[in-house]
């Protein structure tokens, strides 16, 4: 009995061994693409802050006690609004003063001058002799100069009693408010700042070598028109509808930090922005004949950079890149280690081994 169930027994044994085999792992399959030259728009940014056009600091030109403040910060004002009124009976007095004086001295012009035509009448008659007509003349002549000199004063005076009335420049809005309802005031007593807001400027600074490398240097000679429209953005992340032109970029460059100051102009109808706030000015560059690559083909290894290449037997293989962010968040651009037609691994890179085989 025993021996009748030893075949049966090898048999199972030799089954079992075989169904143990490890099978082979099949190729796994990934997305892949073939790398191409194409164009693409470079978004360079750059940190800026906004700035009136119009931006009008308010000081006073003649001292006194600040009798009224005639608007509050935020305000919208337009041009020729009063917005402070200086104690204005001191020039009061001083422009009736002379205008008192300028009476007196056209009068004494006045008389003088009767004098000096009488003297030439007898003098042509031979009743007087020159030395009284040219002495005549002289005191005529002092008499017209100290009326000319009066009339100045006059003016000042004038001037003066005005300028205790300050009005703004321009039209826009009213910045922090220095001194309090009473105050003694006097040239260069910062009162406030009037921002005219109808355009504002964007000021940012690009690098002296990024500057001269991609965006002067050309086959033709750059303007202003040829820079592309711009884009601001605030520091809540939010876009600024309207877009903005460089109007102005500096023909020095700062020998301290090595940047060029530049300026984009945006209008501002609706006055959305205002003098101060930050944000950044985004450039959009064409860039020619470059590989691009998505973002999600490339593996991060500590200070490398590394794509997977599909061999001729597809097998993948880690390949060492340098590239540069696109900023748009999805692709990188290229600038070593791949060629034109190499095709790599995208989606699932990550998950990819040195060796491994691929099916896409």
């Amino acid at each position: 009995m025993k021996n009748r169930f030893l075949p049966i027994f090898a048999a199972a044994v030799m089954l079992a061994a075989c169904t143990n085999e490890t099978p082979q792992t099949p190729p796994t399959s990934y997305e892949t693409l073939t790398v191409r030259k194409s164009d693409i728009v470079f978004p360079l940014k750059f940190s800026a802050k906004m700035k009136g056009m119009n931006d009008v600091t308010i000081q006073p030109q003649v001292s006194g006690q600040l009798m009224q403040i005639c608007v509050t910060a935020g305000q919208l004002v337009k041009k020729g609004d009063v917005l402070f009124v200086i104690d204005s009976r001191n020039a009061q007095l001083e422009l009736e003063a002379a205008e008192a004086n300028l009476l007196a001295a056209q009068a004494t012009e006045s008389s003088a001058l009767l004098e000096y035509e009488g003297n030439k009448n007898l003098f042509e008659k031979g009743i007087i002799s020159r030395f009284m007509l040219e002495n005549s003349k002289n005191a005529y002549d002092r008499a017209k100069a100290a009326s000319s000199q009066a009339k100045a004063a006059a003016d000042r005076a004038r001037v003066n009693l005005g300028f205790c009335t300050i009005t703004a420049p321009v039209t826009g809005y009213i910045s922090s408010i220095g001194p309090s309802q009473g105050a003694q005031v006097g040239p260069g007593t910062y009162l406030t700042m009037v921002s005219g807001n109808e355009n504002m400027n964007a000021e940012f600074s690009i690098n002296e070598s990024f500057l001269e490398g991609r965006i002067v240097s050309s086959k033709n000679d750059k303007t202003l028109r040829d820079f592309p429209d711009v884009t601001f953005v605030m520091k809540n992340g939010t876009e600024y509808p309207l877009k903005g032109r460089i109007t102005s970029v500096a023909g020095t460059v700062d020998h301290m930090t090595g940047t060029v100051a530049c300026k984009a102009t945006f209008p501002n109808p609706d006055g959305e922005l205002y003098s101060g706030i930050q944000g950044t000015i985004i450039i959009p560059l064409d860039v020619k004949d470059v590989m691009v690559i998505p973002q999600a083909a490339v593996v991060r290894l500590q200070d490398r950079s590394l794509v997977y290449k599909v061999q001729p037997d597809s097998t993948a293989t880690a390949v060492t890149i340098t590239a540069e962010a696109s900023g748009n968040g999805k692709d990188v651009v290229v600038t070593s280690g791949l060629e034109v037609g190499d095709r790599i691994v995208t989606i699932g890179a990550n998950n990819v081994q040195d060796g491994q085989q691929v099916i896409f």
